[in-house]
């Protein structure tokens, strides 16, 4: 009798190591799933900055807006006809032709328009 008990528990313990440890067992599966979960808050991520960059594309290919800021902004650029105001800090001269570096919390001012 105590033969055939201990057959079977062996028996059990080879029927249960595919279901657990093997190939296609529950935490194989598991960490497969992980791996997925993943990936998909990976691609959600993606997705977002794709759509941002394709807004801004079709915004630079479309509309003025953006290019005329970035001219601004960027490259102090003015229209045609505009008159242009600076504004002087503390202890900078009017003619010294240095610009003293902004902090990268401050946005240079917009120029006037007329």
């Amino acid at each position: 009798m105590r033969l055939i008990t201990l057959a079977l528990a062996a028996l059990l313990l080879l029927i249960q190591y595919p279901l657990w440890l093997g190939k296609g067992g529950w935490l194989r599966v598991k960490d497969l799933e992980q791996q997925v979960e993943a990936a998909h808050d990976k691609n959600e991520e993606l997705r977002g900055r794709n759509a941002k960059l394709d807004s801004e594309v079709r915004d630079l290919k479309d509309g003025t807006g953006a290019v005329e800021e970035r001219a601004r902004y960027e490259l102090s650029m003015i229209k045609q006809n505009e008159i242009y105001v600076q504004i002087l800090r503390k202890g900078q001269a009017a003619g010294d032709g240095v610009t003293p570096a902004l902090p990268a919390s401050e946005k240079p001012e917009k120029p006037a328009r007329r």
